[in-house]
This record gives C-alpha cells, structure tokens and sequence, in this order.
C-alpha cells in the first residue's frame, strides 16, 4: 500500500522536525499505528538487487545499522545471510526504536523489537507507558535473523518521519 506510506510520510514532512524531540529522553520506548504500509507481502517492491549505498532501492550488504537525528536508518535497506546478527547504533542525540511491523516479517520468523517485546501491540504499548524499547544516545539494540526473507521495521515516534527500514536476509 505505498499510497499510505506516500501519505504518511507526506504528514512527517508538513509536521516539519516537531517530532524528533518526542524521544529525547534516555529512557525506553515506541508508538504508532502499527501498519506497515506496504504490499503486505513483505517483498520490497521496486527493490533492486545491487549493494550499493542503501539509500533508495538499492540493497546494502553490512550487519550494522546507524538511527541518525535525520530520523533515518542508515543503511535504509540492507541484506544479510541467514544467522547473522543486525547491530542499530543509535549516532544520533534523540531516542529511536527499532520495532518491526509483525505482518511484515517471513512467515514462522521470531518477532523483534527493542524492549523485547514479543508483539507489535506490546511494543507500541510499552513505548507509550514510559517509553519502554526506546535505544538511548551512545546505545545500541542487536537481532539475530535466522529466518530468509524481507522484514519490515520502523521507529515508533518517528514513523510519520518516514523512520523505516528493511532487512532481506539470504
């Protein structure tokens, strides 16, 4: 449903960066609506499959995610074999989340989230009650992917932002 993304990121930019401060706490935490806005099958579409500087539809192969006060993932998109873990850094000054959309990740794959939540709900619940999940300045938050396929992730506060990311693993 790329419509819903092209609007909702459309929103982030009217909104301007009055958002990036909602998370500037050290605690933890994460919020939003919960829908991915994609396809809903997890394929990426429009991806190429080059390993080039990960911006747009290329696919950039690293283990290491870095969450910027630009409210981005870089490395949007990256790819990894199956067992490796995914290091996010957060490099910036502002709390971000790493929170992926549960029906955007391969069938009979684990769910991850900071926080360790095992549940889109409980993440987004547990951002809002005291900003469970949220990955201070200087922190880092790491996934073991085992299972091949596209995951979907976001940052709860600032998914409006267009703070989202994918992983294919291989």
């Amino acid at each position: 449903m790329a419509t819903r993304r092209t609007f909702v990121r459309g929103l982030g930019i009217a909104a301007g960066v009055a958002l990036a401060g909602c998370s500037s706490s050290s605690e933890s935490g994460s919020s939003g609506d919960g829908d991915s806005g994609s396809g809903g099958d997890g394929s990426g579409s429009g991806d190429t499959e080059s390993g080039g500087g990960g911006s747009g539809s290329e696919w950039t192969e690293t283990s290491t995610v870095e969450m910027t006060d630009g409210l981005a993932y870089e490395p949007k998109k990256i790819q990894v074999e199956a067992g490796t873990t995914v290091t996010f850094e957060n490099v910036g000054s502002i709390g971000h989340t790493v929170t992926a959309y549960e029906e955007e990740i391969p069938d009979g794959a684990d769910y991850f989230a900071s926080g360790g939540f095992d549940s889109l709900q409980a993440a987004k619940d547990g951002y809002s009650n005291g900003q469970e999940g949220n990955i201070p300045k200087g922190e880092s938050y790491e996934v073991t992917l085992e299972t091949t396929g596209t995951y979907e992730y976001y940052c709860i506060p600032h998914e409006m932002n267009g703070m989202v990311g994918q992983i294919k693993v291989v």
